[in-house]
């Protein structure tokens, strides 16, 4: 996964230039943003509403709308859980949950050390393999506690 870079206003206004002319210009500045600097911070609203000439208000709905835009920087990793039937069915409830508390983490939450954050979804899709999730983009099947405990010994280890 790269490392987020620290807000820059000026890094921010080229990127936003750079995408502004495109047809639903947003969603596109959104993730360029988002993949530059690791999250979409207040500061970018304004910048984002003023360039396409949209209330602040739609730029928030979309940011507070997507869950994968995040308001605050993240971890160095990512690791998000399906928290829906079929996983909770084969345990991944309970897993989750455990992980969680040997991390000292709740869903959302970073690490103390900023190596890892632990995101709750609803359906990867991987049914089959579940309990599942998705580690930096990768999909994880058949969750367990040594695996999870492996990911997050990597994410401290990057």
């Amino acid at each position: 996964m790269l490392t987020p870079v620290q807000w820059d206003d000026d890094r921010a206004s080229e990127i936003v230039a750079a995408h502004a002319s495109l047809d639903g210009a947003t969603l596109p500045i959104l993730h360029a943003l988002h993949d530059e600097f690791g999250c979409i911070p207040e500061e970018a609203i304004p910048l984002i509403a003023s360039a396409l000439n949209i209330s602040r208000a739609e730029v928030h709905g979309i940011v507070t709308f997507y869950h994968d835009f995040r308001r605050q920087a993240g971890g160095r990793h990512v690791l998000k859980i399906c928290r829906a039937e079929a996983c909770q069915s084969m345990d991944g409830a309970r897993i989750a949950r455990e992980f969680l508390s040997r991390l000292g983490v709740d869903w959302g939450g970073t690490t103390a050390d900023g190596s890892l954050t632990i995101e709750g979804v609803y359906c990867l899709g991987l049914c089959a393999c579940s309990p599942s999730a998705l580690y930096d983009g990768e999909p994880v099947g058949r969750l367990n506690p040594a695996k999870l405990d492996a990911m997050a010994r990597e994410a401290r280890g990057s």
